[in-house]
């Protein structure tokens, strides 16, 4: 059973996604507690691979309210649990100039912690203009079959 707790959606709007992979993340119990209540924030969130481990930077997961006096670092490195495989290949996929390791979205799967991690390259400005003409003309034409169907 998958559980979204939060989607990165600037993520799809400054890149262009080339491919996907799924990682587990290394946890502190309050960390896990604050993240089934959704207290996280992903817009910054990035991929890096250092000394063949990966980590990921700029996840916010807000301090637990409810926690005694031990808290932990809101804007820690969590390291992302992968296959040495995995992380060789998108290492080589990170060589390419322009590419990144972009955080999609956090969620549960079996009441496990996963972040999906995209692996692209930004988007320039005639790009997301262009997309935002595609997703307005895609409404209006929606808006179209609608009012024709309703008749």
């Amino acid at each position: 059973m998958i559980v979204e707790v939060v989607r990165n959606k600037k993520a799809k709007h400054d890149f262009v996604i080339e491919e996907t992979y799924e990682a587990g993340i290394q946890l502190v119990g309050t960390e896990v507690k604050s993240l089934r209540l959704g207290r996280v924030t992903l817009t910054d969130a990035y991929a890096r691979i250092e000394n063949g481990q990966i980590f990921l930077h700029g996840c916010d997961i807000h301090p637990y309210e409810m926690a005694s006096f031990e808290q932990h670092r809101s804007k820690r490195p969590r390291r992302l649990l992968m296959h040495k495989r995995e992380i060789a290949k998108l290492f080589g996929q990170t060589q390419i100039k322009g590419n990144a390791l972009v955080a999609l979205r956090i969620y549960f799967k079996n009441q496990r912690a996963k972040v999906e991690i995209g692996v692209g390259h930004g988007k320039g400005h005639a790009d997301r203009r262009e997309d935002l003409k595609k997703a307005a003309h895609k409404r209006e034409v929606d808006r179209e079959i609608a009012r024709f169907n309703r008749k």
